[in-house]
């Protein structure tokens, strides 16, 4: 139907489907293709609406739930997946035909005032939880987009910043979440980015566009711009990026461009087929005219419940007895005045508004007095009077409730954080309210990491809730008064400092640039392979029970795959849900990659003595890393070990394995060192033959300690005389006959 439809459009016809037609519309034309709507955003639907021509200022309500940060942080891929259905249904309401979701980029640094908006700084959590998402969303018919693509990690200079990065760390860090969605939950369209990649425009790289998300990964769907990313209509055309967002009054140049043999009708054809194609998907889903905005609040609340993450709880501080006689003062205006979302496009007018506050009131028995004082201006600004009546309701307080976090505008899309640090004035109020009360409890509200370091010491307990979406405040109170188990884990390391931070010196870059110089090393993969000290590690929260791991069995199913299983029992006295982690570990004298990385989750839900399994599936792409010198995957045969764990550094179970490799030998050429050549399991061989046949030549065998080592790392062509009895055209044929003895590549992992 899509070739018939095109056939009937006109080269200008088709040049008008390659734009949109209005800030959230694409175009129509005639009777072949209607007017598809688009809309914001991740954790729930800002969308506008409008009245003869005349856009509404305010988003229509929605259910905000909370933004990714927080729904990451729940590890749990079925309620994701509720959630992008809830939003999916609230979609069709609205009439949006897709929505643009989710952001799956990496937290390279904690000062990305988008962070809110992204899962991890772990590809294979940012990757699951985005499929979940996406499959969530289009299970009702409803497409989805996955944004930003690519290697888009902060928001200073971020129209035109180039993000330098080596291939190998592309790969192995900033591609594979993209690269999971698209092959597991296959979105009907991809967002790229406004910066850079290695000087080219994310909007024009058909690198990334086509051959790496159409040709390697299989995508078949619509590549949109961000809004106002691309800058050269024809070089983005050409590169893949079907549909420019919003319309700049540009067709006539991909007209021109056609019509001067500048580029070929076909992409014009191809990328308008595109568009006809996402109208086809979203044409076959069912429609709905309404939703249970009840329902759609209660999934909002069990998210923030499921995402907040208990830090610390010396003595068992939490959960407080609500049926308890005490008093409890209750401080910080983020209490009455909730954070629950960022600024910037994702920001959703919500049908409703929970508040710490009266949800904790509503929730307290008879016996339970509870105080209340803002205790600090939601600015930032100093407000001695108001720490002043904190102090004072904190010094009558069996227990205080303690809610912190950042200022409203500290968090936004378009603009980079400066420090990791609370307010001066809150982190003096601890100190004091902590001198004057001896239990407090701290309740953070932050889209992103916060340095905890200079204040952590003189309270009991700190509970993480991130942002909360439009139900967290009643979320808060089910967590603090133990109607719900915290379950929680980190998906970003928290460092000590801001300068432990490994792209420290590299963030956000100048002129232009932002240099990926830490490489692969972000968050635990740079902290856990140089054992530096933070504060709190990946993937880890506390319960109000407790869980015992153990009986680790392994099982190999195929080459290179293995079946990991693990008990887990819940050995406290409460039921609650625990994260399992599987780490893949290499040990390394001189690390050439990560000590260990995350390579499967689950979480399980288990009553008081209760014992459930955790299973993991282990494949070879799961030991691989990325070889730019193959152009793919590799893995080599050795040791490496399984790591069951409540965290990155709460390993519980381990377990070593041994793998053949990847059954692919490298092509030796003249250019290769000796000491790949003498380590090649064909050319090794063919090498020291050769040598050994040539009287009074060096043998290789034979050198000393201190030649060899320098010898080792000399490509063998420039070793061509009579020390070896070689020449470069004996050289050349002994890389011949290498290659030919080696066979044809088996194929790299996969």
């Amino acid at each position: 139907m899509t070739s018939e439809h095109l056939a009937r459009l006109s080269l200008a016809e088709q040049t008008s489907l390659t734009s949109g037609a209005g800030e959230w519309t694409t175009t129509a034309v005639r009777d072949v293709v209607r007017t598809l709507h688009v809309s914001d955003g991740p954790h729930g639907l800002r969308h506008f609406d409008s009245e003869d021509g005349i856009q509404s200022s305010e988003a229509v309500p929605a259910t905000c739930y909370p933004p990714a940060v927080t729904m990451g942080s729940s590890w749990d891929p079925t309620l994701l997946h509720r959630i992008g259905a809830a939003i999916a249904r609230e979609a069709s309401a609205l009439g949006v035909d897709v929505v643009l979701a989710p952001g799956v980029n990496i937290k390279r640094s904690p000062l990305c005032g988008r962070n809110f908006e992204y899962f991890s700084e772990d590809p294979h959590v940012s990757g699951v939880m985005g499929a979940a998402i996406v499959n969530g969303i289009q299970s009702l018919g409803v497409g989805a987009c996955v944004k930003h693509f690519a290697a888009n990690n902060q928001e200073t200079d971020r129209m035109r910043v180039s993000a330098d990065v080596d291939e190998r760390t592309l790969r192995e860090l900033y591609l594979p979440a993209f690269e999971h969605i698209v092959r597991e939950a296959k979105p009907y369209t991809v967002m790229s980015s406004y910066n850079r990649v290695n000087g080219v425009y994310a909007s024009a790289h058909p690198w990334l566009l086509t051959r790496v998300l159409r040709e390697e990964w299989g995508f078949d769907g619509l590549v949109m711009s961000d809004w106002g990313a691309v800058v050269d209509r024809v070089a983005s055309l050409a590169a893949g990026c079907d549909l420019q967002m919003p319309p700049t009054g540009t067709d006539h140049q991909i007209v021109d461009a056609v019509e001067k043999g500048q580029l070929d009708a076909q992409a014009v054809a191809t990328a308008a087929g595109r568009l006809l194609a996402l109208q086809e998907r979203v044409d076959g889903a069912q429609r709905f005219e309404d939703w249970d905005e009840d329902a759609h609040h209660l999934l909002a609340r069990e998210a923030a419940c499921a995402g907040a993450v208990l830090l610390k709880n010396e003595g068992d501080l939490l959960p407080l007895d609500p049926t308890a006689r005490m008093k409890v003062a209750v401080i910080g205006e983020f209490a009455r005045t909730p954070r629950y979302q960022g600024h910037g496009s994702s920001r959703v007018t919500p049908t409703r508004l929970d508040n710490a506050w009266d949800a904790l009131r509503a929730a307290a028995g008879p016996n339970l007095e509870l105080t209340f004082a803002p205790g600090f201006s939601l600015d930032g600004t100093e407000d001695p009077a108001s720490a002043e009546e904190a102090v004072a309701h904190a010094a009558e307080a069996d227990v205080v409730l303690l809610f912190l976090g950042l200022p409203d505008t500290s968090e936004t899309e378009g603009a980079d954080r400066t420090d990791i640090l609370l307010p001066a004035g809150q982190v003096e109020l601890v100190g004091a309210v902590s001198a004057a009360c001896s239990k407090v409890a701290v309740v953070l509200s932050n889209g992103a990491t916060v340095s905890v370091s200079d204040w952590q010491g003189d309270v009991q307990a700190v509970l993480e809730t991130w942002l909360g979406g439009q139900a967290g405040g009643a979320a808060v109170a089910d967590l603090l008064f133990g109607a719900v188990t915290p379950s929680g884990k980190l998906t970003e390391s928290i460092p000590l400092w801001l300068q432990d931070v490994p792209s420290y010196l590299h963030f956000p870059g100048q002129d232009g640039h932002t240099v990926h110089g830490e490489g692969r090393y972000v968050g635990y993969r740079h902290y856990d392979t140089l054992d530096v000290p933070v504060a709190y590690p990946f993937g880890h929260g506390l319960s109000y029970t407790t869980f015992d791991y153990s009986d680790l069995r392994t099982e190999r199913t195929g080459e290179n795959e293995w079946t990991i299983l693990a008990t887990v029992t819940n050995t406290g006295t409460r039921a609650g849900a625990e994260v399992v982690q599987l780490y893949v570990e290499f040990d390394e004298t001189h690390p050439t990659r990560p000590r260990h990385e995350l390579r499967g989750f689950t979480k399980l839900t288990l009553r008081p003595g209760e014992s459930g399994q955790a299973e993991f599936r282990i494949t070879g792409r799961d030991l691989a890393w990325y070889s730019t010198s193959r152009g793919d995957w590799r893995f080599d045969s050795g040791a490496f070990t399984v790591e069951i764990g409540a965290s990155s550094r709460d390993i519980r179970l381990t377990a070593q394995l041994h793998t053949p490799g990847d059954g692919v030998i490298d092509e030796m050429t003249p250019q290769s060192l000796l000491g790949e050549w003498l380590s090649h399991p064909v050319g090794g061989k063919l090498l020291r033959e050769r040598v050994a046949a040539r009287p009074g030549t060096v043998q290789l065998d034979t050198l000393s300690p201190m030649v060899m080592k320098v010898a080792v790392q000399m490509p063998l062509d420039r070793l061509a005389g009579p020390e070896l009895g070689l020449d470069l055209e004996a050289i050349h044929t002994l890389a011949d006959e290498a290659g030919v003895t080696a066979g044809p590549s088996t194929g790299a992992a996969q």
